[in-house]
């Protein structure tokens, strides 16, 4: 009698598969795609549906699958300006103030993270370097993944 044998695979096995560069830049994100393409030879696209949390909570996403390389890179914006209508009582007309909410909350001061899965480890620092030439690119740098709390937020 032959007995069957299942294979969990945890989710944590995804998790750590993945590395991250840590982008700060007042760039649009087309903007910070079409850099980034250019300074790095990828082909980030914009994919068709967005990363939706609610119907008010929407990140750009670019990606770019690296088929003869084996690497799927993404581009995410960490921020997403939602316009909220503040109501008035009865002089005034309502306002509108703008409320920013961020995809990995605890790293509010990034603006994109460029999300690499690739089947082998790859050199960030290459990478990192061209990124930090672009010209309105404050800062780039490698992120590890475990201090990411909301790190989840970045598997889709």
């Amino acid at each position: 009698m032959a007995m069957s044998t299942t294979h969990k695979i945890s989710a944590d096995f995804y998790d750590d598969n993945f590395q991250l560069i840590a982008i700060h830049s007042g760039l649009e994100d087309y903007a910070m795609t079409y850099a980034i393409n250019s300074n790095c030879q990828l082909h980030l696209k914009r994919i068709e549906n967005d990363l939706k949390f609610d119907k008010n909570l929407s990140f750009s996403v670019f990606e770019w699958d690296d088929e003869m390389n084996d690497m799927c890179w993404t581009l995410v914006s960490n921020k997403c300006v939602v316009e909220e209508v503040v109501p008035s009582d009865g002089l005034f007309e309502s306002n509108t103030s703008f409320r920013t909410n961020h995809l990995i909350k605890e790293r509010k001061e990034v603006d994109y993270f460029l999300k690499i899965d690739a089947g082998d480890e790859l050199k960030l620092e290459e990478q990192v370097r061209f990124i930090n030439k672009i010209p309105k690119v404050v800062t780039a740098y490698p992120l590890e993944t475990q201090t990411l709390k909301s790190k989840r937020n970045l598997i889709f």
